[in-house]
């Protein structure tokens, strides 16, 4: 069966589940899997598991190659220059093509033929859990031991200090953009609201700024920052160190807020919104704010689940980044850098802030038995996700559409497409994990080879992730929670939410392509 055929009726499938039939993703995502898997034809799987050996073989065959004469060049007193030594390794894997293409070739019969539909989904599932399982669960223990234990409310208090009320905006949107690396959005603004409301009774003005800054920040964490179960998975999916992810999302990110913070500020000077709390929760509010700073944990001991884990995985991104091909890391960097490591060590931290504050064990149990409960089923759809990737992948659309390109293979061009397919997913069916999750299957169909690319995969990743921002609506479960929480009716979320939040996407997007251009 044509492989665009079946792109089309899998996302029918998902996509129709979702809206249509109210399915929870997870099952859509599987019926989506089970649909594609099965109408692929043995000859579409051979050809698109074929190309993807042939990839892995190549680059694996090129980096051997670099190594190997890094440590010759090293061994006679040399000083190696690696762009050149790159390009005579290729020259050398490519005089080798046809026995890796007949390898290439033999695996990928022995794959279609050994593997059933549901063989080829199951694996996919476990591969998927394999990859991102234990990071969800730790992700989920981390915001809700911080959220209980006031540690977030510390961050923003501490924030609006800094700066000041006049300065309310940009300290919700900065608290928002670092509660979000580890807490999801749709939490953090629930956490974040009543502090806005709170500063609207001091300044009785500028609400609708104060709603818009709480969004710029999160939103774009969400998408762009691991560990957050998007960003966390495309990265995955595309070979992406995770640490190379954090820092380059957290820089697209800001310019991204940095983007949506000006059209707040326009926004809140052509449109009113009024505050539509009862006198009875205001003043509830405003006892909320005024509630002493020794009931909540100190500020180093509130940011630190947030920070360990970014400067465990960064810093260990970096130093390896300095070192030359072949060079052994030290176990201690390894392993503190291992990102399953550094959340696990997050998570610890989070734990005993939340024990040290709540000093009661039936309340500390109770809240990590929920992030369990919320780990579970963002595994669920991760997985889910990740064998629907695997079905389209295995569907042979990825050569499909290369032939179609002709011998002028996909490169900067990729990006712009990357983030259009994510767009129209998203503006479809809502939800941007999901989106993600859809897109990286098809995108990373179309470049085989991410090693050939005149740029780094993770601007590819973070296309997808700009990609998963524009055109939320009334699908999306962070517009309703928005529009809620902010006492906003549906108009007002659709004229000031949507276009502010598509508008930093396609800013995203641009920032992205610019940086691959200058720094490739």
């Amino acid at each position: 069966m044509n492989p665009i055929l079946l792109l089309v009726i899998g996302l029918s499938i998902v996509l129709g589940g979702i809206l249509w039939f109210r399915l929870h993703p997870f099952l859509a995502l599987i019926l989506g899997a089970c649909f594609v898997g099965g109408l692929s034809g043995r000859e579409n799987i051979t050809r698109a598991m074929e190309s993807k050996y042939q990839s892995e073989m190549v680059h694996s065959a090129i980096q051997q190659e670099v190594v190997r004469q890094v440590r010759q060049i090293r061994s006679n007193g040399g000083i190696p220059d690696l762009p050149t030594l790159r390009e005579e390794a290729k020259r050398l894997v490519a005089e080798q093509s046809p026995e890796i293409n007949s390898l290439a070739l033999s695996k990928a019969k022995g794959f279609a033929d050994s593997n059933s539909t549901f063989d080829r989904i199951t694996v996919a599932l476990g591969s998927t859990c394999e990859k991102i399982g234990l990071l969800i669960a730790m992700a989920c223990v981390i915001g809700r031991c911080i959220l209980a234990s006031g540690a977030a409310e510390r961050i923003v208090r501490g924030a609006l200090g800094l700066v000041g009320p006049r300065g309310a905006p940009l300290a919700f949107s900065a608290s928002s953009f670092l509660l979000s690396i580890p807490v999801f959005f749709d939490s953090v603004f629930l956490l974040v609201i009543p502090l806005a409301k709170a500063t609207w009774l001091k300044l009785r003005k500028d609400y609708l700024l104060f709603v818009l800054a709480l969004v710029t920040g999160g939103t774009m964490t969400h998408s762009l920052v691991p560990p957050t179960p998007g960003p966390l998975f495309v990265a995955e999916e595309l070979g992406v160190n995770i640490g190379t992810m954090i820092i380059v999302g957290t820089f697209v990110g800001l310019c991204c807020t940095a983007v949506g913070l000006l059209y707040a500020q326009w926004a809140n000077r052509r449109i009113e919104i009024p505050v539509r709390d009862t006198p009875e929760a205001l003043e509830q509010l405003r006892t909320l704010s005024n509630k002493p700073l020794c009931e909540l944990p100190s500020m180093w001991l509130s940011l630190s689940p947030v920070l360990l884990p970014v400067v465990c995985i960064s810093g260990a991104t970096v130093y390896t980044s300095l070192l030359e091909p072949g060079t052994t890391i030290p176990p201690y960097i390894e392993l503190l850098g291992d990102k399953n490591v550094a959340l696990s060590i997050a998570a610890c931290a989070a734990f005993l802030v939340a024990a040290f504050s709540l000093r009661d064990r039936q309340t500390l149990a109770a809240q990590v038995q929920q992030a369990m409960q919320e780990a579970g089923l963002i595994i669920l759809v991760c997985c889910a996700g990740g064998a629907f990737g695997a079905t389209l992948q295995q569907s042979g659309i990825g050569p499909y559409i290369s032939t179609l390109s002709g011998t002028e293979p996909l490169d900067f061009g990729l990006l712009p497409l990357a983030f259009i397919v994510t767009a129209v997913i998203r503006g479809a069916q809502g939800s941007s994990t999901v989106a993600m999750f859809t897109a990286v299957a098809i995108v990373r169909g179309l470049a085989p080879d991410l090693g050939e690319l005149s740029y780094h995969p993770v601007y590819l990743a973070v296309a997808i992730g700009c990609g998963s921002k524009p055109f939320p609506w009334m699908n999306d479960s962070g517009f309703w929670v928005i529009s809620r929480m902010s006492g906003m009716t549906e108009q007002e979320t659709l004229k000031t939410h949507t276009p502010m939040v598509t508008l930093m996407g396609f800013s995203g997007i641009a920032v992205t392509m610019m940086a691959a251009k200058i720094f490739p």
